[in-house]
């Protein structure tokens, strides 16, 4: 039985993006994302209810999501979920949570004054080859589009 742990989320930026650096140089980001649900009951009264989720994003790719990307900003998250396990130091208990480790971003709106509107993806060939993201292009013109 094989196993598959995807997820793809749309919502907005909590807070700025939290850029931090590794022992070693690299690069993280953590943030948060609001992601927001309507529906109605039997009723027809509409209900809304916001799920707030944590996420990390690695190397150039958190670099560039910090340069481009803050508080309010509407994204499009493709990414694995991680569980980060922890004793409590105060009360020594067991903690958890549940983190998506971003793999694929886009940015989602209009350009903003922080530069929106491109896509930015990374993969496992482009990662080991060492180019990561690449920085947000202008919009082709009609007849660059590949298709």
């Amino acid at each position: 039985m094989g196993n598959f742990n995807k997820v793809i989320l749309l919502g907005n930026l909590t807070r700025d993006i939290e850029l931090r650096h590794t022992q070693s140089n690299q690069a993280v980001a953590n943030f948060s994302v609001a992601v927001n649900r309507q529906w109605k009951d039997q009723s027809g009264q509409t209900h809304e209810e916001a799920t707030f989720v944590d996420c990390e994003a690695w190397g150039r790719q958190a670099e560039v999501m910090h340069q481009y990307l803050g508080k309010g900003r509407e994204v499009m998250l493709e990414g694995r979920l991680r569980m980060d396990r922890w004793q409590d130091k105060q009360s020594g208990a067991n903690r958890s949570k549940l983190v998506v480790v971003v793999e694929n971003f886009q940015f989602i709106g209009g350009r903003a004054e922080s530069g929106g509107g491109a896509s930015i993806e990374t993969s496992r060939s482009r990662s080991a080859s060492g180019s990561g993201a690449t920085a947000p292009s202008s919009t082709p013109e009609d007849g660059d589009i590949p298709f």
